[in-house]
């Protein structure tokens, strides 16, 4: 396909959409939010025992909808209440400390070879916005697009403003971010781990599905999609694939 050219850099966008739990990190991040708010006193030992079997689980045996539906909804009970600032300065803390040394170097580095394409990196996660922004911004890529929480006055409500971001819900934000930024979704990309996120992989000209589960290795198989294990060959082959195929796009000024 020719590129598209255009005295905005916005309408040369390629977008590579990343999921975080389990995909660009070992693990759940909303657990790492609710251990941090437990050391802070704001919940009890009974609510952080429940989110550790519940990442136990999902370490184990993969995301399960009904759990992690249960302990998102507990993480934004526990945002409740507490400033925009104090919770940036929470989920700075808990990068530094837990996802960090989580973090999948391999789906890191895939990441970084996106940016060195000129795309724009976008974390698409169920994850609080809050915490989903500390690891855009630490990770240097584009941006984030997570759960939000309503604010007002700076505090936060505990209530949602919008969906979860899950299943559809990513889809359909992608699709928006993409058609603002007037990128083609032929060209764009998607890494994720979970079944769920099969409509956001839909979604995309360029498919990964990343230490994936059952259900989405064999959606994968039967459709010809990418598979990609956390392991040194296929992290080449991923590499060299996005340095073949995908476009490059020169960076310009924004009018």
């Amino acid at each position: 396909m020719p590129e598209v050219t255009s005295h905005q850099s916005s309408q040369n966008a390629v977008l590579a959409f990343f999921d975080v739990d389990n995909t660009l990190m070992r693990g759940a991040s909303v657990y790492y939010l609710a251990k941090e708010a437990w050391h802070r006193g704001i919940v009890g030992w009974r609510d952080i025992a429940r989110f550790a079997w519940q990442q136990f689980r999902f370490i184990s045996v993969g995301e399960n909808h009904k759990h992690m539906a249960s302990a998102r909804e507990r993480a934004l009970a526990i945002v409740g209440g507490h400033s925009e600032k104090t919770l940036f300065e929470l989920a700075e803390q808990i990068y530094e400390r837990d996802i960090l040394p989580n973090l999948w170097p391999e789906t890191v580095d895939l990441a970084k070879e996106h940016l060195a394409k000129g795309h724009e990196v976008w974390l698409v996660t169920a994850t609080p916005q809050f915490v989903a922004e500390v690891i855009a911004a630490r990770l240097g890529l584009t941006g984030a697009l997570g759960t939000r929480v309503h604010a007002k006055d700076g505090v936060l409500t505990g209530e949602l403003d919008g969906h979860v971001l899950h299943g559809p819900e990513k889809a359909a934000v992608a699709t928006e971010l993409a058609e603002r930024l007037g990128a083609d979704l032929a060209e764009c990309w998607a890494y994720s781990d979970s079944s769920n996120d099969i409509p956001l992989l839909t979604a995309v000209g360029n498919r990964v599905a990343v230490n994936a589960d059952a259900k989405l290795t064999n959606h994968a198989q039967k459709l010809g999609w990418q598979i990609l294990p956390l392991n040194r060959a296929s992290l080449k082959e991923a590499r060299r694939r996005v340095k073949r195929q995908a476009k490059t796009v020169r960076k310009r000024g924004r009018q």
